[in-house]
């Protein structure tokens, strides 16, 4: 039986349900199709956004010879094949799904084809191809990022889908139900439009029936890929930015995919690298909030996250300890390095120990002679580094 979502595939630029900025009249890939001239190109987007329904339309409506391979599943021998095709034909459009998985032998087998254009590449792909393509694959093509589809889009499509379901019965509110939980994913609103329909007795399709389905909207964040990446860096940006309602709400995308441990491992950077010497018992309270998830389980583990992300997104914050550290690094790096001076080493009888002192401070070198002087901790403006910088230089005078 043939799939809804593969019955539903455009075979027109026309039919490509959203994506108006590049299929719609006058976009750019709407005037390639019409002056019958392709450039190879790769379309990166997320799940259910139109990639594939994009280059079947673009193929179909050149009708010009193509091959559709995937880079995780074909070899170098299918590769091989194309590029034999191709000589024959002339040339030969090829569809590459999952790109961002093509391993070099398979590049270096497509690349010199592609640049004299015996192969003309469409490209698919769910992650972000400035990080995940080769820069040898990039520089031959045109990259076109697909946005996420509206939730008008898939209502405008699910009711197309509808009139190929013989005696259906659908009320608009629950399109527009089935079209909030797909959360952008064409293909999964379709997915759940056709399990519905062969799920019922009488081909009368309800929100009762389609929360017995699914319930839950459709997350995307591939863990392994950019999705979850992005998802993750909200998460400690909004925190850094001290903006608490788009960090409860990240965090309460985590939960739902349920990825406690990068919540834990992101939280536990946050108190030291954004938090810091701001409000230093954040990285315990961080750790107790962990624990106690740990013990209570979820769903109530949410509680203490709660309250300690809230905590983090509107405490003081501070990076002087972990720049300082980084601009010690770079001198470093640099091989701006120097002999430990001979009073700090093991075997002085010139030490002074420091405890043996007026507020445990006595003046000697510490660093090389090279680096004398020098200062990689700025203390910030806040009232416990303040704090701390009026200790030290108190000792000092």
């Amino acid at each position: 039986m043939e799939l809804l979502a593969n019955e539903m595939r455009p075979s027109k630029l026309s039919e490509i349900i959203g994506q108006d900025e590049l299929v719609g009249k006058g976009a750019i890939l709407y005037n390639l199709v019409k002056n019958k001239h392709l450039f190879s190109m790769i379309l990166w987007g997320k799940p259910g956004t139109g990639k594939t329904s994009i280059a079947n339309a673009i193929v179909s409506e050149l009708a010009l010879p193509y091959r559709s391979l995937n880079a995780v599943i074909n070899n170098k021998t299918d590769i091989d094949i194309v590029i034999e095709e191709a000589k024959m034909n002339g040339g030969m459009i090829l569809l590459l799904d999952e790109i961002h998985r093509l391993n070099k032998d398979k590049q270096d087998l497509l690349l010199p084809h592609i640049e004299s254009g015996l192969i003309t590449l469409i490209g698919m792909t769910t992650s972000n191809p400035y990080y995940s393509i080769n820069p040898a694959i990039r520089s031959r093509v045109q990259i076109f990022e697909l946005k996420d589809l509206t939730n008008e889009d898939i209502v405008k499509g699910l009711k197309r889908a509808a009139k190929k379901l013989t005696n259906i019965k659908i009320s608009p509110d629950t399109i527009k139900y089935i079209s909030t939980l797909a959360n952008g994913d064409f293909r999964n609103a379709l997915n759940t439009l056709e399990m519905a329909y062969y799920a019922s007795s009488d081909k009368h399709i309800t929100i009762d029936e389609i929360k017995k389905i699914n319930s839950k909207p459709v997350l995307y964040t591939d863990k392994n890929g950019n999705g979850h990446y992005e998802l993750l860096s909200a998460f400690q940006k909004s925190i850094r930015g001290s903006d608490v309602n788009a960090a409860l709400y990240y965090l309460g995308m985590l939960l739902e995919i349920g990825d406690l441990d990068s919540i834990f491992r992101r939280m536990t950077v946050i108190a030291y690298e954004d938090i810091g010497l701001a409000n230093p018992g954040m990285g315990p309270k961080v750790h107790a909030a962990i624990e106690s998830t740990k013990l209570v389980g979820m769903p109530e583990g949410r509680i203490p996250l709660s309250v300690v992300v809230t905590e983090l997104a509107l405490s003081p914050k501070s990076n002087s300890a972990y720049s300082a550290l980084n601009s010690a690094l770079e001198d470093i790096n640099k091989g701006n390095i120097g002999d430990i001076p001979e009073v700090i080493k093991g075997h002085s009888l010139d030490y002074k120990y420091p405890h043996n002192y007026p507020k445990y401070w006595v003046e000697q070198q510490y660093l090389p002679d090279k680096l004398k002087g020098r200062v990689y901790y700025q203390p910030k403006n806040n009232t416990y580094e303040k704090n701390l910088d009026k200790i030290d230089k108190e000792r000092r005078n």
